[in-house]
């Protein structure tokens, strides 16, 4: 017998007997179904008041507050536009709002994303004054949003200063050879262990068969 429904029980006077099979007692089990279903049903809606719990209606309710459109857009897909939403309106087109933008979208930590003038880079074509380079994005975060190239570039694009354009995106791994005949073990960017806790990534870019404008 469940405590809420022996607790009730306990609270009725002896004239009524206080046992779950009696018939007030199987009363007092229908009601302490729906008390549990209300319950459940409350601890749902707190839970998704969380941009990263919420789902369907409830996480459109979160981007309507913030005056960002759905689209096509996957739930995935939409927490990302959600966050940068926000995180473009607070962005002042500085190096590091950038970067805290497209780490607030992407939901990962801003030392995994690196930002040089354009100027700065190592091209003879990027030679403008007005123009960044993204060298290092995390792979992870961007293929767990299930986002296309395209599409992070829309976002991109949509953070930048005005005036400002993006020349160029580095999707490339981390994976990378130990220099001279010595052997490294246990590096963060060559082969990884049994257990793959480290190790560098390959490049790559998970893209969905179905690409579509992002609602920016």
């Amino acid at each position: 017998m469940q405590m809420a429904v022996k607790d009730l029980l306990n609270k009725l006077t002896d004239v009524f007997t206080k046992d779950e099979k009696s018939n007030i007692g199987k009363l007092f089990l229908i009601v302490d179904d729906q008390i549990q279903n209300v319950r459940s049903s409350l601890s749902k809606v707190e839970e998704w008041r969380d941009i990263e719990n919420a789902q369907g209606k409830a996480l459109d309710a979160l981007g309507d507050n913030v005056g960002q459109k759905r689209g096509q857009s996957t739930d995935e897909v939409y927490r990302v536009l959600i966050r940068g939403k926000v995180a473009r309106n607070l962005s002042d087109g500085t190096t590091n709002r950038i970067i805290k933008a497209i780490a607030t979208s992407l939901s990962c930590d801003p030392a995994e994303i690196s930002i040089i003038n354009a100027h700065d880079a190592d091209s003879p074509d990027l030679v403008e004054p007005a123009a960044i380079v993204i060298t290092k994005v995390p792979l992870d975060a961007l293929n767990l949003t299930g986002m296309s190239t395209s599409q992070f570039l829309q976002i991109v694009d949509s953070i930048r200063a005005g005036g400002v354009r993006v020349a160029s995106v580095n999707l490339e791994g981390t994976f990378a050879f130990a220099a001279g005949t010595e052997l490294e073990e246990g590096s963060d960017f060559g082969f990884s262990d049994d257990l793959e806790e480290v190790g560098g990534t390959l490049s790559g870019i998970f893209t969905p068969q179905r690409d579509y404008k992002l609602p920016i």
